[in-house]
């Protein structure tokens, strides 16, 4: 761990870093300082422990609609909005109620096995959800998968601490773009891969398993994937400064070090400095609750957006849809996923260093509210003009709400020191996954209820549901402005 001990002004340096031999933060801190470069395996670990995280979140929503139909508990077809949201809702919900503790748990036994924990519980409870028979088994699978996988929070402050300073913005944005494009895939995957039998019929028979179980196969992709970085993520390297258990020839090694130096003391003002920063209650730092906050605003309308967009492509014209297949929903989202990918691996990071995090969130939030508007007009095209133009739309949507997100969560982690880090995601994503429990839950019943308005003079069916989503959108972008929020000191 980097310390600072007071030194002789006639000697060397006045701050000496000095490292635990058998810390995993120490050593990590000295590899860096050696290796100043991007790491990349690592970089590559969070990206795909990320994507594994998120796929699973919005897989079932291209297919949500259909299986809910199948459960035969909607006794009308504008009903099925309402218990999709109650599905869609069960994993953030589960999430809310657990967060805080995988956050404390990755404080102090490390990220690592808060990362393998979750990245088991996809490979489980997604495969039972993908074997639901009834409305009550998919909920509660779900409830589960979300109480069990509490990694994101974790993997953000890894993110951090994995790389120099210079190279956070890069970490975070390829997290962040990492989940927006497992936002993405994920339903693009349960487009293309639910109802198999139906789809394709000269590879599944009905009377296969996948036929038996139509919304199985994506599910099950999904889960052998995890399979694979729950093994990758045996070589992870851990980022957490542990040194209270180390033994005492260790320990006074480390003061031998100090000594050499002449930092006598250095174990008294290492402990005084700890203890001070312990006691600066996260609830009474304005800088990351007022970023966490504004974060779940935005957080609550990309959740519902993601169900509504699903939702509204598939539904029928005859309700302000565009009767899209779930294979032709699929490929709309692939397009967006890689258009996503594009930007935030090639200009966000450049962008976020000129014009700082809070302008670019800012500026994303509000260039999406005229887009977002626009997508109700969009059922009046048809062909190619509306295959071109929903998939601009898309993939422009999706990197605007992108840059927003990777912008909070730069202000969140620069707001903390390390070892509060992983506590401090953790109440992140627990005021995260509430509010997005509520996004689902209330975009669901939203879309059914304007799908019964369709003569009123009004704000007409879906274009009611557009303009709520607006409506949090600028409530966002009015937070982003002091005095409600406050920036980190440097």
């Amino acid at each position: 761990m980097s310390s600072a001990c007071p030194m002789d002004d006639t000697k060397e340096p006045m701050l000496k870093k000095v490292y635990y031999e058998n810390c995993p933060g120490c050593r990590r801190e000295k590899l860096l300082e050696v290796q100043p470069g991007i790491p990349f395996m690592e970089f590559s670990y969070i990206s795909i422990v990320v994507l594994c995280n998120a796929l699973p979140v919005t897989s079932l929503y291209p297919f949500l609609y259909f299986m809910i139909r199948d459960f035969r508990i909607a006794k009308r077809e504008e009903d099925i909005g309402y218990y999709a949201g109650y599905v869609g809702s069960s994993y953030m919900f589960g999430r809310s109620l657990t967060a805080v503790l995988w956050g404390m748990v990755a404080d102090r036994c490390g990220r690592k096995p808060v990362i393998i924990i979750g990245t088991v519980s996809v490979v489980v409870f997604n495969t039972l959800f993908g074997l639901s028979t009834n409305f009550w088994m998919s909920i509660a699978t779900r409830f589960l998968h979300g109480s069990a996988n509490g990694l994101l929070g974790p993997i953000m402050a890894y993110a951090m601490e994995v790389c120099r300073k210079e190279h956070q913005s890069i970490g975070l944005s390829l997290a962040s773009t990492s989940w927006g494009i497992g936002l993405i895939i994920g339903p693009a995957l349960g487009g293309f891969l639910a109802q198999p039998a139906y789809k394709y019929p000269k590879i599944f028979s009905q009377d296969s398993l996948f036929g038996k179980f139509p919304y199985f196969l994506p599910c099950l992709c999904i889960s052998l994937f995890a399979v694979g970085v729950t093994i990758s993520c045996l070589w992870l390297p851990e980022t957490l400064h542990k040194h209270n258990g180390l033994k005492k020839e260790e320990n006074d090694s480390s003061k031998d070090i100090a000594a050499t130096s002449n930092c006598s003391g250095l174990e008294e003002y290492e402990s005084e400095e700890k203890e001070a920063a312990s006691n600066q209650s996260l609830l009474k730092n304005w800088p990351l609750l007022s970023s966490i906050i504004i974060y779940c605003i935005f957080s609550l309308h990309d959740m519902a957006y993601s169900e509504i967009f699903s939702l509204w492509v598939v539904s029928d014209r005859k309700y302000g849809g565009l009767s899209f297949s779930t294979k032709d929903a699929g490929q709309v989202l692939v397009v967006t996923g890689l258009g996503l990918l594009v930007f935030q691996l090639a200009l966000y990071p450049k962008v976020e260093q000129i014009l700082g995090p809070v302008t670019v969130s800012r500026a994303a939030a509000v260039l999406s509210i005229p887009l977002l508007q626009s997508f109700p007009f969009m059922a009046m095209l048809s062909g190619t003009t509306l295959s071109f133009v929903i998939n601009c739309a898309s993939v422009l949507k999706s990197v605007l709400a992108g840059s927003v997100m990777t912008g909070m969560i730069l202000l969140q982690n620069n707001a903390v020191a390390q070892h509060q880090r992983g506590a401090a995601n953790g109440i992140a994503m627990t005021a995260m996954s509430l509010f997005k429990t509520m996004g689902p839950a209330g975009g669901g019943p939203l879309f059914a209820w304007a799908q019964k308005r369709q003569e009123v003079s009004f704000l007409p069916g879906d274009q009611i549901v557009f303009f709520v989503l607006n409506l949090v959108e600028f409530l966002g972008v009015v937070l982003t402005f002091k005095p409600f929020l406050a920036l980190p000191q440097k």
